[in-house]
């Protein structure tokens, strides 16, 4: 999973098959926005809107790594991730094998 930078990305946007993209121009003078525009998200999209509101997601502990990463005093610790790495190949390898 490649982390970019901390500032606001722009979000994807799906078009509708029956529909061309096109060219961004916001912003620019003369230039209007379509009324009929539409945007639809994905299933999985829509399942991470509702992230927010799991209760096992815990967003006071997501500002204190994303603070920590700024201020470079995050930790790895690769021992750790390296245990749960196994332990989770492990769980998909006994799903998954043949007996």
């Amino acid at each position: 999973m490649k982390i970019g930078p901390l500032d606001a990305q722009p979000a994807s946007v799906a078009i509708a098959p029956d529909r061309k993209a096109a060219p961004a121009t916001a912003g620019q003078p003369g230039n209007k926005t379509e009324a009929s525009a539409e945007v639809k998200l994905s299933a999985t999209a829509s399942e991470l809107t509702g992230a927010a509101a799991d209760p096992s997601f815990d967003a006071e502990k997501v500002n204190r790594i994303a603070g920590a990463i700024r201020d470079g005093s995050f930790q790895v610790d690769a021992e750790k991730i390296a245990d749960k790495l196994i332990a989770n190949a492990q769980d998909l390898l006994k799903r998954y094998s043949p007996n």
